[in-house]
């Protein structure tokens, strides 16, 4: 039987930019669900948006920053720091950002694995976006 294990180091250059403008680089996938890292450059801000189809779970493994998300009636702004993990249930509009000296550097697991162009839809930012290539 061939083997379907995924191994995968971490890349020095990112594989992609996410709709968000955050630097994504590809970790292993398998069939419920793909997970990435992501990364911020210090001083940027992501452009805020909500998914069609996919629900994520964040760690936060480098970095500080900050996380706005909002669904339904809830709103918050979470502080993002080594060793926090977050939610972002689907129809969650959300925007990240980083603060600190550092990228801020988070593994995202996305459920079910990403499924390419258009899974993102843009939303009113919380905080003007910048800084993004």
């Amino acid at each position: 039987m061939p083997s379907t294990f995924a191994t995968r180091r971490l890349p020095e250059t990112p594989d992609t930019l996410a709709p968000d403008g955050s630097e994504i680089r590809l970790l292993p996938q398998v069939g419920a669900g793909s997970m990435v890292h992501a990364r911020l450059l210090p001083g940027t801000c992501s452009r805020a948006a909500s998914h069609r189809t996919v629900e994520e779970l964040w760690f936060v493994v480098a970095g500080e920053g900050e996380l706005w998300r909002r669904r339904g009636g809830q709103e918050e702004v979470t502080p993002l720091r080594r060793g926090v993990a977050v939610s972002i249930p689907l129809g969650t509009a959300f925007q990240f950002r980083c603060t600190g000296a550092e990228p801020l550097e988070i593994v995202i697991v996305t459920m079910p694995p990403w499924p390419g162009a258009g899974e993102a839809v843009r939303t009113a930012d919380h905080w003007p976006p910048g800084g993004l290539g």
